[in-house]
Order: C-alpha cells, then structure tokens, then sequence
C-alpha cells in the first residue's frame, strides 16, 4: 500500500543506506554472526557516512535532525536484505535519546563527537538476574562518596555489552519503602573503571550477531560528573523513552515478516513438489495473501505511529497496542512461512530459519506481550 511518511530527503538516505548494506554487510554477515558481534569497524563506517551522527546537534558532528524517521529507514532496509544491524539499531534507537535528553554541555562536548563518528559505542545496563521486567525492584546500588558514586551490582542480558565503550547504569541511590519507582539514577560507567568486569557472553537461540553480556560492577567509583540528569529520577527518564523503544521493536518486526514473505514467494515459485512449484498450489497463494494482508495493516499502524512519535504525541498506551499487534503478526507469518519451505525451512542454510529463530524475542524484550496487554487494560480503564 501507499506509504506517505518519507520526504525525498529521506528516499536519498534509503539508498546510502542499501547501498551501504548491499556492499558492507551482507558479504561479511555470516562471519559476524560466527563471531557473535558487529565489528567496531562497522560503526566507524556508518559513522563517516552520516548514518550515526542524524540526530546529533551539528556542533558536536551531527545533523541536527531529530527525525525518527531516518532510523527506521535503516531497520527497514538492513531486513530487506535479511540481515540485521544489531547494536547500530539499539544505539540510535534505545540508548542515544538517553543521552540526547540528559547530557549537559559538559557531557554533550565529551560524547557526542564519538557518538557521531562511531569511536564511542554504548549500551544501557537496566535488567538485572531475577528482576525482568520490574525495573523498580533492581538492587543495583550507588552510594555517593564526595564527587564520586561508589558502584555494586550486576546486570544480564545487556546488548553490545562486550564492545561498550559508555554503559548506561541504572542504580538504585536512595530507597523510599512507600515508593519502589524513586531512587534511581543513571550513571555512565566507562570502559576501564577499575571493578567494570564482563562476564559471560550468552548464546541465544537467535540474533546471533547480536552480543549480549553479563557485566559486574564491584567498587567502581564513577566520578559525579558522569551521572545522566538528576539524581532519583531515572525510573521517568526510563518511561520517556519507552514508547520510541517499544516502536522501534514493532518497526523491526514488520520489516523481518515482509523479508520473510518475499524469501517465501521466491523460494516456492522455484521449488517443485510433484513436478510443479509450490507456488502455484492454492494452499500456498492463499498462505501468502493472507499474510500481506496482514503485513499492511501492520505497516499503515506503524506508519501512523511513527508520525505521531515525530509529532511528540505518540503515548505509551498507543506504542504498546502497536508493539503488542506487530509482534504477535510477525510471529504469525515467520512461523506460515517457514511451513511453506517444508524441511528446508528448518535448515539454518535458509534465510527464512534465521528469521524465525530472531523473531522470538521481539514478544518479550522491551516489554513482553503480557506487560503490553496490561498497559492496553489500563488504558481502557481496567484495574
């Protein structure tokens, strides 16, 4: 269907980027998956390109332009080519608005340059083992020590942990019994702080070029100065971002089940069974159809989405109804697709295997379904 979001401006950014992916990424991308990360000559790459730096004021290496917009060009057109960048999309899209709506203009001329040109790379440390989903019950702690916060705690499954070079803490400075949402506050640890360790890099079953770690912090003395906005206010400064969060997972979703179409519609019109293709059996173009149906009507609530987050007006209730619908549809056609590859569809040799295995996680990071069913509900005004 007719997409109305993108301005030329934009359709020239689409085709940087293919362009970048076609040549940079996809010969190389089996061997990054084998490796478990993206290379740290990717970022520096993109960073000279342009494509990191969007968002970031001109001053500091930029383009000043803070336009959601132009990050999901760039998921969209990393699944086109049945790839993924991985940590590029949890920097720009999770981490950077952190920095973006708290750095002050110390921390602003200290960072940004490296954020921009991909020298600095970065990852926000919130989940914590046993905690999941409930931010308010981390036990991390940071105890202030003159100009300095003194840091315990361990955190998991934290995404481009092992190549970080600014790690986002949310510790626990203060506790209220009648409030477990105060208290918070977000410290940059740097990399090479005495007590920082990186425990284990854990497999998972899918995003493989995707790193996520374990990482402990015993003692480590983060100078005051490297604390994002105020003291006890991150569990707001997390909700902010949530939605753009939330959407960013939904946009990636959509782009991986229309990817996942277009391998199926390839591969079942060169595939035979009973000397003819599959893709001329009635089960199979009637899977098919049905499926991008789906897939627009995913899309054009996306779109929507995305314009309104541009607009500043998009709630959480509305990006969790998007990430909820979206989600649970790419999970839907990634699974009828792989069943119209038969066996092979279970062979890793196939991009479709990859696309299933990836898509798992979508319903439960950011928020799993269940989480966004329950901020659906109260919305609607159901305690």
């Amino acid at each position: 269907m007719r997409r109305d979001l993108f301005t030329p401006d934009h359709e020239s950014f689409r085709e940087l980027v293919r362009t970048f992916v076609e040549k940079q990424v996809v010969p190389n991308y089996v061997g990054w998956e084998k490796e478990g990360k993206l290379p740290r000559e990717l970022f520096a790459e993109m960073g000279e390109l342009g494509m990191l730096g969007i968002a970031l004021p001109e001053e500091h290496g930029g383009a000043g332009l803070r336009d959601y917009r132009y990050n999901v060009i760039l998921q969209e057109e990393a699944y086109r080519a049945q790839v993924t960048l991985g940590t590029v999309r949890t920097q720009l899209d999770v981490i950077l608005p952190y920095f973006l709506e708290y750095a002050n203009a110390e921390q602003r001329a200290r960072w940004f340059p490296g954020l921009a040109n991909g020298t600095l790379l970065t990852a926000v440390a919130m989940t914590e083992p046993g905690t999941g989903s409930d931010l308010a019950g981390m036990r991390t702690s940071a105890v202030r020590d003159g100009d300095e916060y003194v840091l315990n705690g361990a955190k998991t499954f934290i995404t481009g942990g092992l190549l970080a070079d600014l790690v986002i803490v949310v510790a626990r400075t203060s506790t209220d019994p009648e409030n477990r949402r105060a208290g918070l506050t977000l410290l940059v640890v740097e990399d090479g702080m005495p007590g920082f360790e990186r425990g284990r890099m854990l497999e998972k079953m899918g995003c493989k070029v995707q790193d996520t770690m374990e990482l402990s912090f015993t003692d480590v003395r983060v100078p005051a100065r490297n604390r994002l906005g105020e003291e006890g206010a991150a569990f707001g400064y997390l909700g902010h971002n949530l939605p753009q969060e939330r959407l960013t997972v939904a946009v990636g979703s959509v782009a991986q089940a229309r990817a996942a179409i277009a391998a199926t519609i390839d591969y079942t019109k060169e595939r035979k069974a009973f000397g003819t293709p599959v893709a001329s059996f009635q089960n199979t173009k009637f899977e098919l159809a049905a499926m991008s149906a789906e897939v627009e009507a995913a899309q054009t609530m996306i779109d929507r989405a995305v314009l309104d987050l541009v607009d500043g007006v998009l709630s959480g209730a509305d990006a969790a109804r998007v990430k909820l619908f979206c989600t649970e549809t790419q999970a839907r056609v990634v699974d009828r697709c792989l069943q119209l590859f038969g066996g092979y569809g279970y062979m890793m040799e196939y991009p479709i295997a990859r696309l299933y295995t990836d898509a798992r996680v979508a319903r439960i990071y950011a928020g799993t379904s269940e989480v966004m069913k329950m901020i659906v509900a109260r919305d609607l005004g159901l305690s």
